[in-house]
């Protein structure tokens, strides 16, 4: 049942993309990915904006087009918003970028898989090509939580490829919202014996405590900002702790900081003038602290005449589905302008 039954339904095109670019990455995950294409009610894509949904952690693409209860999935939202003149008709896509450790930060790494270069390249190669959208300066990425961190650096990153990005809720500050999470990591290791042991043990169910995600998510991070070399190393993670004393390791923590966005941005300021359109919000009250280096951030950007929109709200992390309807009418605007 849709929310509004009564507006026009755009349509939801399956895609598949099959890349080498993926093919053997330390996780063993696969190189098909499910990318859902969203084309307005009228319409076939031709000539429309596009804009990529980067997913949050445990997430991806193709959830946020399935049917959602007590309100609308992404899709109906866009119906919506075309609808009522507040959108106009952009073509969007949900690659499904979800990885044996429970999600991605849309950056290019050596045990998770180059996905920032997949997103730039095959996908959108392949989401363009098929619908005739997109092209130079009319995509734009958003998302929110560590879709909101992958948004904020690809910004930064590949600005020659995204002309207008939203970070919702992103990742940053890392020294208030990943070393917090080391000590519940460690004792989950420790009480399986084992990185390994504790992720095949997260595998294999059938159910695992809630606080197990978290100790998921932190395995996943370490993969990702600073894999192990070492092929013997079991998914490439090493945390940048001690084990015993918790203590930090700094030239582990080191690596891990060089792509926190906070810092990222002083090396980035040109390619962040240079976009259409950079919103960032968060909630006042996140609970993963994530307000603070949101705080951090815009006002770097403000002192360095980074033009962009900040806008804090009064909730947290959780369920704030409806401040895309603030973020993508301003990407998509600009994109057309």
């Amino acid at each position: 049942m849709r929310m509004r039954p009564d507006i026009p339904a755009g349509t939801i095109h399956p895609l598949s993309v099959t890349s080498p670019i993926l093919a053997n990455n330390r996780l063993g995950d696969g190189p098909t990915r499910a990318v859902p294409v969203y084309i307005p009610y009228g319409e076939t894509g031709a000539g429309l904006p596009l804009l990529v949904d980067l997913a949050g952690f445990t997430a991806g693409g193709p959830a946020h087009v399935n049917w959602k209860n007590f309100g609308e999935n992404l899709p109906e939202r866009l119906d919506r918003l075309i609808h009522e003149g507040v959108l106009p008709p952009v073509v969007m896509a949900f690659p499904d970028c979800f990885t044996r450790l429970g999600g991605n930060q849309y950056i290019d790494s050596l045990a998770m898989g180059p996905w920032a270069t997949w997103l730039t390249t095959d996908m959108l190669v392949t989401v363009e090509e098929t619908f005739g959208c997109g092209g130079s300066g009319k995509r734009g990425v958003f998302g929110k939580s560590s879709g909101g961190y992958g948004a904020i650096v690809h910004a930064m990153l590949h600005a020659d490829v995204w002309s207008a990005t939203a970070c919702h809720s992103g990742d940053m500050a890392f020294e208030l919202c990943y070393l917090p999470e080391m000590p519940s990591a460690l004792r989950a290791i420790a009480k399986k014996g084992s990185i390994e042991a504790f992720v095949t043990g997260f595998e294999a169910g059938p159910k695992y405590p809630g606080g197990a995600l978290h100790d998921l998510m932190t395995l996943a991070m370490a993969a990702t900002y600073d894999p192990d070399p070492d092929p013997d190393v079991f998914c490439g993670i090493r945390l940048p702790v001690d084990p015993e004393t918790c203590e930090v390791i700094s030239e582990r923590w080191d690596a891990w900081l060089g792509w926190d966005p906070v810092r990222m941005a002083d090396s980035h300021l040109p390619a962040l003038k240079s976009l259409k359109e950079l919103w960032i919000d968060c909630g006042s009250v996140d609970q993963y602290n994530l307000v603070y280096g949101a705080r951090r951030l815009t006002r770097k950007l403000s002192n360095s005449g980074v033009d962009h929109v900040y806008e804090e709200f009064e909730d947290n992390h959780s369920s704030i589905d409806y401040r895309l309807d603030r973020s993508l009418p301003a990407l998509a605007k600009a994109l057309l302008a």
